[in-house]
């Protein structure tokens, strides 16, 4: 069944990231204030980004890691996609810093 993850753009600048299996309905109920009680009292948003999947499980996966991301991060995301966000991770920042520690007066 096709799925789709999300990103809103919430009246006071954060975002909302979701997922739902019908994309149209699940803004129109966030239009109303009835899609999460998160956006209910930031109104009105703006969808600012969209992926459909084959498999509603597939995004549910990426909106949860997407919960996970600072709003720098979702920013980048949302203007640059995956590419823009390469090097990212507290896994990749810690190799790097593995790989070149930083020298005392740097």
């Amino acid at each position: 069944m096709t799925g789709y993850a999300y990103l809103l753009r919430c009246s006071d600048g954060t975002f909302y990231a979701g997922s739902t299996r019908d994309l149209y309905n699940r803004l129109e109920t966030h239009a109303q204030g009835m899609g999460s009680a998160y956006t209910a009292c930031r109104l009105p948003v703006e969808l600012v980004w969209f992926a459909e999947f084959a498999r509603i499980d597939d995004a549910f996966g990426l909106e949860k890691r997407i919960q996970g991301w600072s709003h720098a991060k979702r920013l980048a995301f949302i203007e640059g996609g995956f590419d823009a966000i390469k090097g990212w991770s507290s896994r990749e920042r810690r190799l790097r810093a593995i790989a070149d520690p930083p020298t005392p007066g740097r």
